[in-house]
């Protein structure tokens, strides 16, 4: 072969390299970002309290970086750092069965998630069904949502807190970006 008819090979190789690597190469940096783990755990927990997975991997996600180990200063415990007096009053209001999940075991991420997913369904009841308010709420407590919604009709302009105004945006990205990345993982 001659090189006249070697280079418009080459080139359509090169380009169809390019081509893949913008593709696929953002999907493989943000699955490295955003990791997915425990999607049976998710699914079951989620589909029994009628939240969606996705919105449960966010929240994971953000607040301990899929460690079943991590704990807060305040005594957040597990993957989705509950407080054990919330995972004990998600017993006491019949959402949780506290013969089958113990708050003694909220390092276990399938006991974690159930009480999460229990919580989490809690707050979008309480605030009929507007995920921000939820969202908020897990962060900064039920009652510091009730009166920024007061002060604003939005939400976000509304919080007073640094930290939940970057949490609520955290975890919505987080969201949004799971179900993106992982179309297929809770179906």
């Amino acid at each position: 072969m001659t090189w006249y008819r070697v280079l418009p090979l080459l080139v359509v190789l090169l380009f169809g390299a390019i081509s893949f690597v913008y593709s696929f190469g953002p999907s493989l940096v943000f699955k490295s970002m955003y990791p997915l783990e425990y999607e049976d755990e998710i699914t079951s927990s989620a589909t029994a309290h009628g939240v969606d997975p996705y919105l449960v991997a966010a929240v994971i996600r953000s607040e301990s970086s899929w460690d079943p180990h991590a704990s807060s200063h305040q005594g957040a415990v597990g993957l989705m750092q509950l407080m054990p007096e919330t995972a004990q009053d998600m017993i006491d209001k019949g959402l949780v069965d506290g013969t089958r999940y113990s708050v003694d075991m909220l390092e276990d991420p399938a006991v974690n998630i159930e009480f999460g997913c229990a919580y989490l369904s809690y707050l979008l009841a309480y605030f009929n069904g507007v995920t921000d308010k939820a969202i908020a709420a897990y962060n900064a407590g039920m009652g510091n949502v009730d009166v920024w919604a007061q002060e604003d009709d939005l939400l976000h302009n509304a919080i007073t807190f640094p930290e939940t105004q970057a949490y609520l945006v955290r975890v919505s990205m987080a969201q949004t970006r799971y179900q993106e990345l992982y179309p297929q993982a809770f179906s």
